[in-house]
């Protein structure tokens, strides 16, 4: 008798879990003329995944991702009253939806 191999990403979410991935849904001029070819940008942790965006999008919004890609953007050094300091790193999610499946950011999830 077989068993069928667990794929590597065949984990379920939980929904606490999925609301810490999405940090905050990216509202700018590039992201809104994105949101025409039916892509959303979120602000994730620079430490997450694809697999755990993907999950995440898909149980919050109840929508079917297409693809998930994302973007490390590095903290830059800056100066503050002769004070170096460093911004924080930030990482973006492009998450491409299936098609018919939209997100209305406008709306309280």
């Amino acid at each position: 008798m077989s068993v069928r191999p667990r794929k590597k990403f065949d984990l379920k979410i939980s929904y606490n879990k999925a609301y810490q991935m999405i940090l905050s849904p990216l509202v700018t001029e590039k992201a809104t003329q994105l949101s025409e070819y039916n892509k959303m940008v979120f602000a994730v942790p620079v430490n997450a995944s694809k697999f755990e965006v993907k999950s995440s999008i898909e149980k919050i919004f109840s929508v079917k991702v297409k693809t998930v890609n994302t973007i490390v953007l590095k903290g830059k050094i800056k100066r503050f009253k002769g004070i170096l300091g460093k911004r924080s790193n930030l990482k973006k999610a492009i998450v491409t939806l299936a098609p018919g499946n939209t997100i209305d950011l406008s709306t309280g999830v």
